[in-house]
This record gives C-alpha cells, structure tokens and sequence, in this order.
C-alpha cells in the first residue's frame, strides 16, 4: 500500500489551496478570539475576506462557466453555488460594519463560516470532480488553473452583493470595484505572520 497521495488535478488543486487558506484563517481568528484579541481579529477577518472575495470572483468567472458549458446539469450546480456566494459576500459586507471583538462581529463570522465550509466541501466532493472529467486533459485543467490565478489579480477584495455574478458584467463591475477595494486595502489591517499561527 502506498504512503503517497494522488495529486489533484491542476484546476481542482488551485481551488481546494484556497479553500485550506480559508480554513486556515477561521482557525487563527477563532485562536485570536480565545484570546481575546480584538484587532488580531479583525485583521485576520481582513485576510479571510480578501481571500473569499478574491476567490469567489475567480470561481464565477473562470470556473461556473466552465461547469455550464461542460456538465450536465452544470448551470444550476453553478447558480447554486452563485447563490451560496452571494449569501457569503452579503454577511462579509456586514463584518465591515461590525466592531472586532463584539458578539455581532463574531456571529456574522460564524455565519459567513456556516455558509462558506459545507459550500467549499460541496465543491470538492461534487462540482469539480465533475468538472475535471469533463475536461479533455490535464494540460486544460492546468490551464483553467491558470486563468483562475490570473482573474484573482484584477478582482475585488471586498464584498460586492449588489454586483453582477456573471460574466461579462461581472468581469467590468469587477475591474471598475477592484482599484476603490485596493487603495481601501492600502490602509486596511492585515495580520502579520504572527497572527496566523493558532
């Protein structure tokens, strides 16, 4: 029996990298929460936020369209997902509202979390398993993977529930957000290395 694990798909692995990006920064918000660390928190909310959205951006962009055209039944897989993105966007979007360290700012997390996890696990149990099928090889999945990289360098970093979630209204509304959202970040908070540890 082999120790060594299969390696995922090109496509496949660049997303499922994100979602354990995620994952980790849940868990290092929930260690500052513990703490009691009221700013660690926002600013690793300020990561995961920028991560999701950047994400989320890529996905709708880059990935449904794909599931659309190449599985069946792939368009309501992706308005399903489109859905659970934009229920996830809306309560980041309230997170900017909300004090770090407040009950109200907790449980918006956690609600953006519930929504967010059974989403990701959806994806890598059903969606893309279906979708790399459908690819023709591993060099299209490689690269669809590199287009999703790409789109993530031009998307927005905050969360835009109003925004349009198809291309190609999305790709303008995307490109026409992203600037205002970076010079935003430019006097953001972001954890420092220190703070991701738990």
């Amino acid at each position: 029996m082999s120790t060594e694990t299969k390696a995922l798909p090109p496509l496949t692995d660049a997303i499922v990298d994100d979602h354990r990006e995620m994952f980790e920064y849940y868990k290092a918000y929930e260690a500052a929460k513990k703490a009691g660390d009221a700013a660690r928190q926002g600013r690793i909310i300020r990561l995961l936020t920028w991560e999701v959205v950047r994400h989320a951006f890529a996905e709708e962009t880059v990935v449904y369209p794909l599931m659309e055209q190449r599985i069946p039944d792939g368009k309501k897989l992706a308005d399903e997902d489109r859905r659970q993105h934009l229920a996830v966007k809306k309560l980041l979007a309230q997170l900017e509202k909300e004090t770090p360290g407040t009950e109200a700012y907790d449980s918006a997390v956690q609600k953006a979390w519930q929504h967010l996890q059974p989403h990701n696990d959806s994806e890598e149990k059903n969606d893309l398993p279906q979708l790399e099928a459908a690819l023709a090889n591993e060099e299209e999945s490689r690269s669809h993977a590199k287009s999703f990289g790409r789109i993530k360098v031009i998307a927005p970093t905050r969360g835009h529930p109003g925004a349009p979630d198809r291309p190609p209204l999305e790709t303008i509304a995307g490109m026409l957000t992203a600037p205002l959202d970076k010079i935003q970040d430019l006097f953001a908070q972001f954890p420092k290395e220190e703070d991701l540890r738990t």
